[in-house]
């Protein structure tokens, strides 16, 4: 991602948090200077606190309402008789939305101003949510676009939130905005079944999230209500479709396509493949929570390596060797052995964080960097939409998770080949990277 225009150059800190193209364009219709004074010190310690809680409270919902329902499609299925179609169809939604964000989000924070499009992102997160709560296909359907377009808007807002907020310690919020959202996440894969049994439907245990939601938003609500309309001006413009027939743009969308197939089949399919193979449902999402566990260390981990040239390559390839062995372990190893893959494809999951933290620093310019992100990101999730819909059809005219699972260990191959060429790409151009927890 790149940032605007300011009179000093970014810290490398700043420089690793650049990573979406989406997010400049926001930057862009905001008009917020990287360095500048922070708005909690002209507004006092009350503003100061709301921003460092909505940090908090929305990086814990940014993956919530992804990881609740994984772990229920089994249950919804069976409650509410839908076919094929739509439980392929549900897990897809999330990716498809994340994959239109940009332009939209833009758009909107152009006319609303950055804070007041969170909040708008919010309330349609908390909306969509409540509506899942009623034993209805349609209703859930809709419920899951709303609130997932919610959640792509504040996946595109919330690192320029942080820059205008917290400028001065922006390394340390995003740290903790990373890690709640992984909390987050691990919360609610473990948690979404038990909570469900206690209300007795697992519609109503989908809607609980809502509650949370429901909570960020009245924290940030003041924030949104205080919040700047003003504009600037939107900066020099790369067209990132050309960028396609370049060597370097192909391979960052690849790589960015591949993982995000593999991550978002995961988190959408692991409790069902977990279930049709005798476990139970709390203990398939207990196993989706311990993949996102696992994942909050190896970031860290990773970034460090990152740091030093001659490791970064090492970090591509110790994350997609994982996931190779983590996918070929959830093919051939029986379900009770079922931590072993959960804990490797966890640490599979680090190759995002070294992918974006490249594209950052990728780029003659700060709008190339720009369009590179976009690119990588529009026809990334686009290509990535195939793997939970398509699996899961493949899996639902088979009756057998085996011949999808294949498939992923065979895209695991492939994405350790490209990670390992997009490592020795970087390796001669590295930022030292300042991990902070």
């Amino acid at each position: 991602m790149s940032s605007e225009t300011t009179r000093k150059p970014p810290s490398p800190p700043q420089a690793a948090e650049d990573v979406a193209g989406q997010m400049a364009e926001v930057e862009a219709a905001v008009g917020a200077p990287v360095a500048g004074p922070a708005p909690a010190r002209r507004n006092g310690w009350v503003t100061g606190a709301l921003t460092v809680a909505a940090v908090v409270l929305v990086g814990l919902n940014l993956r919530a309402g992804i990881a609740s329902a994984a772990p229920l499609y089994h249950d919804l299925e069976t409650l509410l008789g839908y076919g094929t179609l739509v439980a392929s169809l549900l897990p897809t939604i999330p990716v498809l939305c994340f994959a239109f964000a940009g332009a939209g989000t833009a758009w909107l924070v152009k006319h609303t101003g950055l804070e007041r499009a969170i909040g708008i992102a919010l309330l349609l997160l908390t909306l969509g949510l409540a509506v899942r709560a009623f034993e209805s296909t349609w209703l859930l359907l809709a419920g899951t676009v709303l609130g997932m377009s919610g959640l792509a808007i504040c996946n595109v807002t919330m690192p320029s939130f942080i820059r205008e907020h917290h400028a001065s310690r922006s390394a340390a919020m995003t740290a903790t905005y990373t890690v709640t959202m992984s909390v987050g996440a691990t919360s609610a894969a473990a948690l979404s079944v038990p909570i469900a049994g206690v209300l007795g439907s697992p519609t109503l245990g989908l809607a609980a999230w809502a509650i949370p939601a429901a909570l960020a938003l009245l924290v940030f609500l003041p924030l949104a209500i205080r919040g700047s309309r003003a504009s600037g001006p939107a900066g020099p413009h790369v067209s990132p479709w050309p960028m396609l027939a370049t060597r370097k743009g192909l391979l960052f969308t690849s790589v960015f396509a591949v993982q995000s197939l593999l991550v978002y089949t995961l988190l959408s399919w692991l409790p069902h493949i977990l279930i049709s193979r005798g476990s139970n449902a709390a203990t398939a999402g207990f196993m989706l929570g311990l993949v996102q566990a696992v994942s909050i260390p190896t970031v860290l981990l990773l970034l460090w390596m990152a740091s030093k040239p001659r490791l970064l390559r090492p970090a591509f390839i110790l994350t997609c060797g994982c996931a190779v062995a983590g996918f070929t372990s959830l093919l051939l190893l029986p379900v009770a052995f079922s931590v072993i893959p959960a804990v490797l494809t966890g640490l599979g999951l680090g190759i995002f964080p070294l992918l974006m933290l490249m594209i950052s620093r990728s780029g003659e310019s700060a709008a190339e960097t720009t369009a590179l992100s976009t690119l990588a990101q529009s026809v990334g999730y686009l290509v990535a939409a195939a793997g939970p819909f398509g699996l899961g059809l493949l899996q639902g005219v088979l009756g057998s998770w085996t011949v999808p699972l294949v498939i992923l260990v065979g895209v695991a191959l492939v994405q350790f080949v490209l990670g390992y060429r997009l490592g020795g790409i970087g390796r001669k151009k590295v930022v030292p990277v300042e991990v902070q927890a």
